[in-house]
């Protein structure tokens, strides 16, 4: 039987690529104050980035419906495929219930995985699955492989402005100005399932220190197995600085 791969949009993977893997991304809804956009679909990664900077309303996101599963779920049902869904943590959004209830009504043709991650930690498992499909696993045989690997994903990044957590009230406008003026970077991480505080440094030079410190600490990266080095906003400078000090993990293995 075939299988029909399903995520949502917090994997941060885009239309375009979920067609070129042959795929399909259910978008998340993302608010801005009154208006609402469909992620990737109605609003591109850019325009979104774009709106966050033009405007003072920290945006919101909505959670993958059972209805939106539901239909995905059908759809592949009767085009006589298996539906393999990946989906954001469960600890972070509640899209993974939304897809328990929308798969009690299809007769056992939805296998579901939490991916316990979300963004690129999420999109890793996601290629990893449509590795596994295209060498012709089946949905069951996946799904125990995305399990066993799920525990061995890393997402750790480095926050490089303390703007968003001031204005999601994570922080105080005292604390993101102090932090600001001593050019404090927080490295984050996600554990478990949740967002996690790694530790704090100085600059951007030694954060990407502490990010090394902390690949070596996972033992290093097997590029065997899919990976992703990304950045948000509208300029990659931050992640090409990162490249250039952490050339001993990277050369050869990503672009100039």
């Amino acid at each position: 039987m075939n299988i029909r791969i399903i995520t949502d949009s917090a994997s941060d993977i885009t239309q375009e690529q979920a067609a070129a893997w042959g795929i399909t991304v259910l978008p998340m809804t993302t608010v801005f104050g009154e208006e609402q956009y469909l992620d990737g679909v109605t609003m591109s990664h850019e325009e979104f980035f774009r709106k966050l900077i033009e405007t003072d309303v920290l945006p919101g996101t909505s959670q993958i419906s059972p209805y939106q599963y539901e239909t995905a779920f059908r759809e592949a049902r009767e085009a006589g495929e298996q539906a393999l869904c990946i989906t954001i943590s469960v600890k972070l959004s509640g899209s993974y219930q939304s897809a328990v209830i929308a798969a009690e009504e299809q007769e056992g043709c939805v296998t579901l995985v939490d991916s316990n991650n979300v963004c690129i930690g999420q999109r890793i498992l996601v290629l990893l699955a449509v590795r596994l499909r295209d060498e012709g696993k089946t949905a069951a045989q996946i799904a125990r492989v995305l399990e066993e690997q799920k525990k061995k994903i890393r997402l750790i990044a480095l926050l490089d402005t303390l703007e968003y957590l001031k204005r999601g009230g994570r922080i105080s406008s005292a604390a993101a100005f102090a932090g600001t003026l001593l050019s404090i970077k927080p490295v984050i991480a996600i554990e478990d399932g949740e967002v996690k505080l790694l530790g704090k440094a100085r600059g951007s030079k030694n954060s990407s220190n502490l990010l090394t410190r902390y690949i070596d600490e996972a033992g290093s990266i097997d590029f065997s197995m899919p990976y992703c080095l990304a950045y948000s906003g509208l300029s990659d400078a931050l992640l090409r600085k990162y490249l250039q000090d952490s050339a001993r993990f990277y050369e050869g293995k990503v672009p100039a």
